[in-house]
């Protein structure tokens, strides 16, 4: 009988270890609906496995459903109060549900938002994630219900003593915001400096385009593709040019780079670089090479409306 009962605690042990292994392989493939099933499963047996409520959490908020995300997130704030990283996924998640419904809803929402990312900043001195979070949703508020930029510096001040990098990207972001360009330039340029990475290179460029400065966005990403060798830079470059109608010549031959050395690790569907190729050839008055280019894209990705606009328009 006791080897019996030994044998049942070890298989179902097992059995309980690959579930959740199998949910996180889901996640990690991108199969979340399989995730959310094979974890709902498992919780028949064991409702009160805080790593599988945790899995079924992320599985809901992969997909966007974020009420129910919203749920397993709060049993696991209730279970472990003084858990960073449960309260940050809680706050995350109510955050999320805020931006989906309306202005009028949201408002009651932010207040539990804001705890929740406050606990966790305070539980965890370390938790990167959580100042941000804090950076941003400082930032975007409006004053009147609790929007504030010098709060919003005050953790980016925090997140520069945890990473450098990361300080000066939110910096850079909360003078983006303040309307105080030189001093995002500033930062963002910190960032590349110590970092380096295509992270900070892209927001750079961003900021460059939202200061409708196509130039120097362009010569950003040169810098960044020369330093880095990405691929994607090249897409990049093309976009700012045919975006912009300036060089032109520079786009296109950046555009003919990216196809010709294009991986699905690129990120950006070739599709969008056929279409970026129409842009330009737009731009260039040549009708027949932009009808070309754009039925590539169309015949790569049929259901995108912007591409289908643009072919009427020729």
């Amino acid at each position: 009988m006791c080897r019996f009962l030994w044998i049942f605690l070890v298989s179902s042990l097992c059995f309980s270890q690959n579930s959740k292994e199998k949910t996180e392989e889901f996640i990690a493939n991108k199969e979340f609906k399989n995730a959310q099933n094979e974890v709902l499963i498992f919780l028949k047996d064991n409702p009160e496995d805080k790593e599988a409520i945790e899995l079924l959490g992320d599985a809901y908020g992969h997909q966007k459903k974020w009420d129910e995300a919203i749920v397993q997130y709060k049993k696991l704030t209730k279970k472990q109060p003084n858990s960073a990283n449960y309260q940050y996924k809680y706050g995350g998640a109510l955050g999320m549900k805020a931006l989906s419904v309306s202005k009028l809803k949201a408002l009651g929402i932010i207040g539990d938002v804001k705890r929740a990312f406050l606990k966790a900043a305070e539980l965890d001195p370390n938790h990167i994630d959580a100042r941000w979070a804090l950076v941003e949703l400082y930032v975007s508020l409006p004053g009147i219900i609790g929007g504030s930029n010098s709060k919003a510096l005050k953790y980016a001040n925090e997140l520069q003593k945890l990473s450098r990098v990361d300080g000066y990207l939110a910096k850079g972001y909360v003078y983006e915001y303040d309307d105080e360009p030189e001093l995002a330039e500033k930062y963002y340029k910190l960032a590349i400096k110590v970092g380096g990475s295509v992270t900070c290179y892209e927001k750079l460029t961003n900021f460059y385009e939202g200061q409708d400065e196509p130039e120097k966005a362009i010569g950003n990403l040169e810098e960044g593709r020369e330093k880095l060798q990405r691929n994607a830079m090249h897409y990049q470059i093309g976009k700012v040019c045919a975006d912009y109608n300036i060089q032109l010549d520079k786009g296109e031959k950046c555009l003919k780079a990216y196809l010709s050395n294009h991986s699905s690790k690129d990120g950006v569907p070739k599709a969008w670089a056929y279409y970026r190729m129409a842009q330009i050839y737009k731009h260039k008055k040549n009708k027949t090479e932009a009808l070309k280019w754009i039925d590539k894209a169309i015949a790569g990705l049929p259901k995108i409306k912007v591409f289908k606009e643009f072919k009427t328009s020729l």
